[in-house]
């Protein structure tokens, strides 16, 4: 070892972003995060998110790609999969045969769905019965003030947007938790996974019966002529409807210092959000540059809008056919060619339940976006496992841009896992990292992220977008 050489220097050093970057720095960090928040309190469902991404891009001049029909010179290009999944693209001065910078992110959350038959009376309630999506602690849900968002497609074709519970003046709807004097059988000594089963997770919709004392089931009578006369519902319509459950409430600042944003939804619309705005305020890319939000990620990226679909390649091979270069194996080799940001949010060291993390692993709120070598869980099962070359590729680059950046894996080896798009990607050749800010809660109706990590995320993604080669 050189004598010269500054031993301080040797040792990687963990800093809080509060520390390391200036107050300019965080100031715009809090404004770039109210735009955040004002996109998460509108947003609750894939087709919200899929809706206000194409106007963002609308705005910044971008046109809807039509197959055969468009062509070159626009300044971005955007692509919509089944109305829950959306690209968008910015070419670059190098062709996309070339390979593309990519971030990809997903945007559906942990939460309840109506049924296909959801309403019931039952001991003169009506009620809307629902089926979890993703990975929900049950009780999390429970005496807490839910919202209803979708789509219904009426018996005339007609298409209703319904939003009910997230306006003030809207009622909400309440899955009641048993009181502590009636649950010492029911529910006490039993696994927290067990206590409230999924069968019981119905929403309280009314208890007014309907005038005709003659009818049956009186209470959803009156709840069936109520979605009529509002919206020209029948009880058959509910067929062809998706109807999510969501948390009513918005998002908070958490916190005396105001810098942790409380929300429902940051997995994964923080990372959606952030590519997006990185995208579309990017400089001109030197490789075209790519930023996708997919649906289905919380139930294995299943489905014709998820990752694990053509969608991503699909939407590859149209750029390349844009470009005048749509042969198969162009398509591959484009794939090859192209570097991921697999753009989820990763576990952050929760100070009252640190012996489930392994410390010198563990990302930390406040102290930028994580790099996250490989998810999976217990002997790396299902993960990509980014190799060196692009770790030290995406270090090289966030370094010298300034960006607050950190490691960070999911839990100890025999505890934690979890995994994220990166392998469906990966497995068309790509080079691909996860990356995104720490949470606490996650999956919660109320997870927590801080503010300064979002925007340390927006501007990596930002810089990988201008400059990675």
């Amino acid at each position: 070892m050189d004598k010269k050489t500054d031993k301080k220097k040797l040792t990687l050093e963990r800093k809080s972003s509060f520390d390391s970057m200036d107050a300019p720095w965080h100031k715009a960090s809090f404004d770039f995060a109210e735009r955040y928040r004002n996109f998460l309190d509108l947003n609750r469902t894939e087709r919200e998110c899929v809706a206000a991404f194409a106007k963002m891009a609308v705005e910044h001049d971008f046109v809807e790609y039509i197959p055969d029909e468009t062509k070159l010179g626009a300044p971005g290009y955007i692509f919509i999969g089944k109305g829950k999944a959306i690209a968008l693209y910015r070419p670059g001065k190098k062709p996309a045969k070339e390979g593309v910078n990519l971030v990809i992110a997903h945007i559906d959350s942990p939460r309840l769905d109506l049924k296909v038959n959801p309403l019931l009376e039952n001991a003169d309630f009506a009620m809307l019965k629902t089926h979890y999506y993703g990975g929900i602690r049950k009780y999390q849900w429970l005496s807490r003030p839910l919202a209803i968002h979708g789509v219904i497609i009426l018996a005339d074709g007609t298409e209703l947007n319904l939003r009910i519970g997230s306006d003030p003046a809207d009622p909400v709807f309440i899955i009641s938790d048993l009181e502590p004097h009636l649950s010492h059988k029911a529910q006490n000594g039993k696994k927290v996974n067990e206590f409230y089963p999924g069968e019981k997770l119905n929403l309280i919709a009314g208890i007014i019966p309907d005038e005709d004392e003659d009818a049956k089931e009186r209470v959803k009578l009156a709840v069936l002529a109520y979605l009529n006369e509002k919206y020209g519902m029948t009880e058959e319509d509910f067929v062809s409807a998706e109807l999510e459950v969501v948390p009513a409430e918005k998002s908070r600042d958490v916190g005396f210092d105001r810098a942790i944003l409380g929300g429902y939804g940051h997995d994964d619309r923080v990372c959606s959000f952030m590519g997006v705005r990185a995208l579309l305020e990017a400089g001109t890319p030197e490789k075209g540059a790519l930023a996708i939000a997919v649906d289905k990620e919380e139930i294995g990226s299943a489905g014709a809008s998820g990752a694990d679909s053509v969608f991503v390649m699909n939407v590859l091979a149209e750029i390349l056919a844009l470009e005048g270069n749509a042969a198969d194996i162009a398509v591959r080799r484009a794939a090859e060619r192209t570097n991921v940001i697999s753009a989820d949010v990763a576990a952050g060291l929760h100070p009252d339940w640190q012996e489930v993390q392994e410390k010198n692993n563990a990302a930390k709120l406040g102290h930028g976006i994580t790099l996250t070598k490989y998810t999976g869980a217990r002997g790396k099962g299902g993960a990509n496992d980014a190799n060196a070359e692009f770790m030290f590729r995406l270090r090289k680059l966030w370094n010298e841009a300034g960006i607050p950046w950190q490691t960070g894996m999911l839990g100890k080896v025999d505890e934690g896992g979890g995994g994220t798009v990166a392998k469906f990607l990966a497995y068309h050749g790509m080079n691909v990292v996860d990356s995104g800010p720490p949470l606490l809660g996650m999956h919660a109706p109320m997870e927590l992220v801080a503010k300064s990590d979002i925007y340390a995320g927006y501007l990596a993604y930002k810089a990988v977008f201008e400059k990675l080669l």
